[in-house]
């Protein structure tokens, strides 16, 4: 084959043509990868730096990921701390409530029936008390008594009193004078005229009941002849005698005869009083025999409140103070000599003893069951406008032996009354037995991922691409955060009872949540970290990323620039090898 040989003016314009060609495809590949080194063979260090970096940025955005599914995970166990702060503040509140709450049930009793002789004590079981605790209701001390002074017997049977005189006065004579007679506490003096003897009864009995006639004992006693004397009767059956007394003279005595004193009236009652107290006692029922003249008496003292009361003393019947304030006995009426001697001014005193079982009064009550250790904090004694009234400081129902049904102290333990629990602690415990449950459900249910930091679980979160810098993250000590780690349980009503027990459990909800704002605390400490991390870990990410581009990015404005350059170039090549060749084709046509 016969070798061709070029122009030197082709040869050169056909290589410049070569070179533009060359530079243009590397320009090209510039512009559409964007890289200027896009091989180890454009330029191996920066290739190989670039690559290093663009690996690690690699590793850190894959680390990214989890510190994500971190953050994540430390704000489900913030929601799940909020959320048991609001149940803990709500606990709070609901002791703060019982707390506060007085509510408690009460019920009153009447001591004036209390019958001191009794058992004369209360129990109370149930309520706030552990077993039985008893508290007397009697003391000895000092009050005074009177007894009749004769074993008691009945009223007499009733009967009008009556006198018969001795003196006939069909043969003997009247003295001049005057007479006395006396009835009821009455007296009158009757004026009598002198007569001889011989038949005076008429001339006598005129003169008596014109004596009698519009005086006190008008109507109340009456004269009459029975054969040959005056007779005096009383109108009706009244406790009383009739008695007739002689002036200087003696003319009751001519009238009379001496010393006249008839029978004893009855009208088959005892009427006296104690202390003002009215007391009536009759021969057929109540006045009978001691026991019944007894219960008589009592049944009446107590109707009016009295501070007194009848006992049987062998066969004497005695009244008898049942109260430290009952004070001195005064009995009065006109039985009242029953009791002993009557005084001038119309009554019988008592007797001081220093032993007699008494009653506390009411407000001697009320101050020893308020500071009685046993009795303190689980009742609370006041008086109610004379009444015992007792407050039951608990949820429970409260027994009280020695009272009844119908609101009376007894003393005796045999009858027993009941005072209802306070319901609105017993309710208040029930809700905060409710929102105790929910703490260890909040907690069971703060978990993402699988990972539940409130229950101890441990959450690692590692932070660059050799796994030396990283973070364990775990509630304090590893332990739960729920009611068990605060020592919270269920509350039983009784609790509620006692206001120091409420402050003690008030006191350990504050506990808790002091705990849970702590650990809320360590966790947004925690939470803050990998976040800075994260934010760090980005714009490290950024900064390998721009180093590893600055190795390897094209400078496209230059590259198309270039571009530019070179397809001029091009066009000028081919221009002048255009024009080379046409210098050949020239010699060509001088051939020919």
């Amino acid at each position: 084959m016969a070798e061709i040989n070029l122009s030197k003016a082709v040869r050169s314009n056909l290589s410049s043509l070569q070179n533009v060609s060359a530079m243009m495809s590397k320009t090209q590949d510039r512009l559409s990868t964007g890289n200027k080194v896009n091989s180890a063979l454009d330029n191996p260090t920066n290739f190989f730096t670039a690559s290093s970096l663009n690996s690690r940025a690699g590793d850190l955005n894959n680390l990214m990921d989890s510190m994500a599914n971190g953050i994540k995970t430390i704000e489900a166990a913030d929601n799940g701390l909020s959320a048991l702060t609001k149940s803990l503040e709500s606990m709070q509140s609901t002791l703060r409530q019982a707390r506060q709450d007085k509510s408690f049930e009460t019920k009153s009793f009447n001591i004036t029936t209390l019958d001191p002789s009794g058992a004369g004590k209360l129990s109370f079981s149930g309520g706030a008390f552990t077993g039985t605790t008893d508290f007397g209701l009697t003391t000895v001390g000092s009050g005074q008594y009177g007894k009749t002074s004769a074993d008691y017997a009945a009223p007499t049977a009733a009967a009008a009193s009556t006198v018969t005189g001795a003196a006939n006065l069909t043969t003997g004579a009247v003295t001049a004078g005057t007479m006395t007679i006396k009835y009821d506490g009455k007296s009158v003096d009757v004026a009598i005229t002198a007569r001889a003897a011989g038949d005076n009864k008429s001339a006598v009995l005129a003169e008596i009941q014109s004596g009698l006639a519009g005086t006190a004992l008008d109507g109340k006693v009456t004269a009459s002849i029975s054969t040959n004397f005056i007779k005096l009767d009383a109108a009706s059956s009244e406790d009383g005698q009739i008695t007739v007394t002689n002036d200087a003279g003696g003319t009751a005595t001519s009238v009379m005869g001496a010393n006249k004193t008839g029978t004893t009236g009855s009208d088959a009652k005892f009427e006296f009083s104690i202390n003002g107290t009215a007391v009536t006692l009759d021969r057929a029922t109540t006045g009978a025999d001691k026991t019944t003249a007894t219960a008589e008496i009592n049944a009446q003292l107590k109707a009016a409140g009295s501070k007194f009361e009848a006992y049987v003393e062998t066969n004497k019947v005695g009244i008898r103070a049942t109260t430290t304030d009952a004070g001195n006995l005064s009995i009065g009426g006109k039985d009242a000599n029953l009791f002993g001697t009557v005084a001038a001014n119309g009554t019988v005193g008592g007797t001081t003893s220093a032993s007699l079982t008494l009653v506390k009064t009411l407000d001697n009550l009320v101050s020893e069951m308020n500071s009685n250790a046993s009795l303190k904090d689980n009742i609370k004694a006041s008086n109610d406008n004379g009444k015992l009234r007792i407050q039951n400081l608990s949820t429970r129902d409260l027994t009280v032996q020695g009272t009844n049904a119908a609101g009376n102290v007894t003393g005796n333990t045999s009858a027993e009354s009941t005072i209802t629990g306070n319901t609105v602690r017993s309710d208040l415990a029930s809700q905060f037995n409710e929102l105790r449950d929910q703490l260890d459900k909040l907690s069971d249910d703060a978990s993402f991922n699988g990972i539940n930091l409130l229950r101890g679980d441990k959450l690692k979160i590692t932070f660059n691409e050799t796994g030396t810098s990283s973070i364990d993250i775990q509630s304090k000590n590893g332990q739960s955060i729920d009611a068990a780690k605060f020592s919270l349980s269920n509350l039983a009503a009784k609790d509620l009872d006692s206001d120091t027990n409420i402050d003690s459990l008030t006191d350990k909800v504050k506990g808790a949540l002091n705990n849970v704002r702590s650990q809320a605390s360590a966790f947004g400490s925690n939470l803050s970290i990998v976040q800075n991390r994260q934010d760090f870990t980005k714009s490290m990410i950024n900064t390998l990323e721009t180093g590893a581009g600055n190795l390897t990015l094209a400078d496209m404005n230059q590259e198309a620039a270039n571009m530019m350059a070179l397809q001029t170039r091009q066009s000028l090549a081919s221009s002048t090898l255009s024009m080379a060749n046409q210098a050949d084709q020239g010699v060509l046509q001088l051939l020919r």
